[in-house]
């Protein structure tokens, strides 16, 4: 962080007293009664605008209560909306926000219902605002919950590359039996095409067994005795490469602050400044 910064502050920073930093430490912050308040009942509205989302798709509950049903959605959108909006005004680098993960989320949260007013179907995806409940962590004071969560992402990050030679090898595995079994049994067993068969060895690998597609000879039947086999020795595998980056990973306790300036959140316990941007905490 630039030195001068601290010596020279950001005239558009927030001050202590004015409307921003109070608004901003009711809507990002827990530590205060009135910022937890807003927590809880935010939390409660996204708990209850899900609900309502999953009984509109109840054919019987959409013909009786549709019209209420579409109303408390509409409540629900604005809400999140002029929220939405709030949250950017209070921070002082907006942008950086939005782009942000919970930024996203909340986007996402109140966008498909908009979309509705053309394609009606899409208003369904507002369950995505479920995501939004992982606030909950913060608002509840379970900051160790948030190291371990911090934790588990930087193992699945620092094993990405091994993932990918993994999921590629599996690729391979597929597209070779599939169209082995192809060959092995063909149309007249079910196996019509590469891709359905390759979907067949899909299907087979990991263990899932539809039974919509299955081999009648014996040569089949037992190439697909051995994928039987090779799923289960391979489901592992992933696992195994999470873990040991997981033990590897370092789990720092972190504080429930958000960052005035880009909302972002994940400080260590004893940080004074954002490690994100500089700004003070």
């Amino acid at each position: 962080m630039d030195p001068r910064e601290s010596d020279h502050p950001d005239p558009a920073a927030p001050r202590e007293g004015d409307w921003r930093s109070r608004l901003h430490e009711v809507i990002f912050e827990a530590d205060t009664r009135a910022g937890k308040l807003f927590d809880v009942l935010l939390i409660a509205s996204i708990c209850v605008s899900v609900l309502v989302v999953m009984l509109d798709s109840v054919e019987e509950l959409r013909g009786r209560f549709g019209g209420a049903i579409l109303a408390a959605e509409w409540c629900f959108t604005m809400l999140f909306t002029v929220e939405y909006v709030l949250r950017l005004l209070c921070v002082r680098r907006p942008g950086r926000y939005a782009a942000s993960f919970y930024g996203v989320v909340d986007l996402l949260a109140i966008l498909p219902t908009y979309a509705g007013l053309l394609a009606p179907a899409s208003r369904y995806l507002t369950v995505v605002r479920v995501l939004r409940l992982l606030r909950i962590f913060r608002i509840l004071k379970l900051a160790a919950y948030i190291g371990e969560a911090r934790q588990l992402m930087q193992a699945l990050k620092a094993s990405r590359r091994k993932i990918v030679v993994f999921l590629l090898v599996v690729l391979t595995l597929v597209v070779i039996l599939g169209s082995a079994m192809y060959v092995i049994e063909g149309g007249r067993n079910g196996f019509t095409s590469i891709p359905r068969s390759v979907y067949w060895a899909v299907v087979t690998l990991t263990t899932v067994g539809y039974g919509d597609i299955s081999p009648r000879t014996a040569l089949g039947q037992a190439l697909s005795s051995v994928i039987m086999i090779l799923g289960y020795s391979i489901i592992v595998i992933p696992t195994g490469l999470v873990s040991v980056e997981f033990v590897r990973s370092d789990a720092r306790a972190v504080s429930t602050q958000a960052c005035p300036r880009c909302g972002a959140e994940g400080h260590d316990t004893d940080a004074a400044c954002c490690k994100y941007c500089g700004a003070k905490l």
